[in-house]
């Protein structure tokens, strides 16, 4: 897709942007996550920005409008609603100004896609209390400002505009360790903007790539400051809790809540809109947040993370110091996975590369194929994760100078021990024979509900029919024999209630206590529940 002087920014080109935006994001987010710096154990920034920019691209990748201002309104919505950890929540706020600036707007002249950077730049400002300097604030600061500088010109254009935007970040990234003592000390730039100069660069790859001045940028795409890693010592007391949730309510006063919040911790951002807010802090006590939190309105997507523990998980495996190395072997994973708990599951386990689908919603080979390109490694092993998608996986094979390593895992439950046997210093051969040989041994059940009418061994079943799911789960973990088995792992669907969930739950344990029972949000559709047994 190329835009050409004449061609302004609408709304199907701001999606394809938004896309190659993720991808360019996701082929690199590592490189992002080894420029983590502490005192703030806040995650691994790369993986924040790039599960909050898949949430803005998933609200878009179905609209087929045709008004840039449509579909930055739905990018905003899905930033916000899946942002993550810091930097994750200024990047919905970025999001969230250029939203506001190109309200009611069909396409964008260079100027007014210069104006846009600026505003973004300027809303994310706004949404941090105490803005610190040589952050991704800075960056996008600077990148809006080039934007500005290349749109002034009697030969600007849209892929000129957004040259200049990602030039300007990458000259700002490259200056955060002279603004940030921290960043300086650890001898690398600051994750948070590279991650941000990064997604511009994929806008400029989608929008045009045969402009000299994305080739020119991306000969230097990388920092040019080495990756590396600094954990610092445990403070007395620890880190606390990274405490992250939405609140959805009527009126909600974003200025109120912040001032509350903010007695209760640090590294506070609260951004949103009147029925919606996103808050994040570090905190001792998270129950006080939350407790405070509910009496504003009901809560979603709460997630609290021990980052003492973090901390000490990253000195054990980072070596007290240095940046997580490539793996000896060379090889990378990409699995086909839905539901956002599950997703992040995988890329927990270090799955390189994510393809959505599953289930009703089988990716397609090119699908899978673009995912495997974007994996940083010559050779891959994919997990198809279901039984539909394996014809299409088998394809992808042939199609790439990659060499791919198919392991056809049926289901879910399959996939995750597939990942879990892979150990990054084994040659291949060694890691297929034993990824294979422990997905084969798991048991997977999934429960669902009547897509169509039928009837089955005499009873009739009409579509949408909703069966007993806990006495279902009885009766087939009874004839998988559970005293072979030990553990007993439960994914839980986005349409499962709690009151399905608590008694699910209670009936395995109190028919089979010799099962171990652990439950998982998976957040997949059309399965309530997707069992693991082993």
């Amino acid at each position: 897709m190329v835009a050409t002087k004449t061609l302004g920014v609408d709304g199907p080109l701001f999606k394809r942007a938004l896309l190659g935006s993720l991808t360019w994001l996701g082929a690199n987010h590592e490189e992002v996550n080894r420029l983590n710096v502490f005192p703030v154990p806040d995650g691994d920034t790369g993986t924040n920005m790039l599960l909050t920019l898949q949430s803005a691209v998933e609200d878009v990748k179905e609209s087929n409008a045709a008004e840039v201002s449509k579909i930055a309104k739905l990018a905003s919505h899905g930033s916000l609603m899946g942002a993550r950890g810091n930097s994750g929540v200024i990047l919905s706020q970025i999001f969230r100004g250029f939203a506001r600036a190109v309200e009611g707007k069909s396409s964008l002249t260079p100027a007014e896609l210069a104006a846009a950077f600026e505003e973004a730049a300027n809303a994310a400002y706004r949404a941090v209390n105490k803005p610190t300097e040589g952050t991704i604030l800075t960056v996008a600061r600077e990148a809006g400002r080039a934007a500005a500088t290349a749109a002034s010109t009697p030969d600007a254009t849209v892929p000129r505009v957004i040259a200049g935007a990602a030039a300007g970040a990458r000259a700002a990234v490259q200056k955060t360790p002279s603004q940030l003592q921290i960043l300086r000390d650890a001898g690398v730039v600051d994750a948070g903007g590279f991650g941000l100069q990064l997604i511009l660069e994929g806008m400029l790859k989608t929008v045009e790539e045969s402009d000299p001045a994305f080739a020119a940028l991306a000969e230097s795409k990388k920092p040019v400051i080495p990756a590396a890693q600094v954990a610092l010592d445990l403070p007395e007391g620890g880190w606390g809790y990274c405490t992250e949730f939405l609140i959805e309510g009527a009126n909600l006063d974003t200025e109120l809540i912040r001032g509350q919040i903010e007695a209760l911790g640090n590294s506070v951002l609260v951004v949103g809109e009147p029925e919606l807010v996103k808050v994040h802090v570090h905190t001792d006590d998270p129950t006080r947040v939350i407790n405070l939190a509910g009496g504003y309105g009901k809560l979603l997507k709460l997630n609290v993370g021990d980052m003492s523990t973090q901390h000490r998980r990253i000195l054990e495996t980072e070596g007290g110091g240095q940046g997580a190395a490539p793996r000896p072997n060379g090889i990378g994973i990409a699995a086909v996975v839905a539901g956002r708990g599950l997703v992040d599951i995988f890329r927990g386990l270090g799955v390189d590369a994510i393809i959505e689908g599953g289930q009703t919603m089988n990716p397609s080979t090119q699908d899978m194929l673009t995912a495997i390109e974007s994996v940083p490694y010559d050779e891959v092993i994919l997990l198809p994760n279901n039984g539909n998608v394996i014809a299409a996986a088998k394809q992808v094979v042939g199609l790439t100078k990659k060499k791919v390593h198919l392991v056809e895992t049926h289901s879910v439950p399959q996939g995750v021990s597939a990942v879990v046997a892979f150990r990054p210093e084994r040659p291949a051969a060694e890691n297929l024979r034993a990824i294979r040989a422990e997905a084969e041994r798991v048991q997977t059940i999934e429960v669902t509900h009547a897509v169509r009418d039928t009837r089955s061994n005499g009873v009739k079943v009409r579509k949408g029919d909703v069966i007993d799911y806990a006495e279902v789960v009885k009766q087939a973990l009874g004839k998988l024999g559970p005293d072979s088995y030990e553990l007993v792992t439960v994914y839980r669907g986005e349409q499962a209630t709690d009151a399905e969930m608590s008694k699910l739950e209670s009936e395995i344990r109190s028919h089979y206590p010799g099962l171990e029972v652990e439950v998982q949000q998976g957040g997949q559709q059309h399965y309530p529940f997707i069992l693991s047994v082993e």
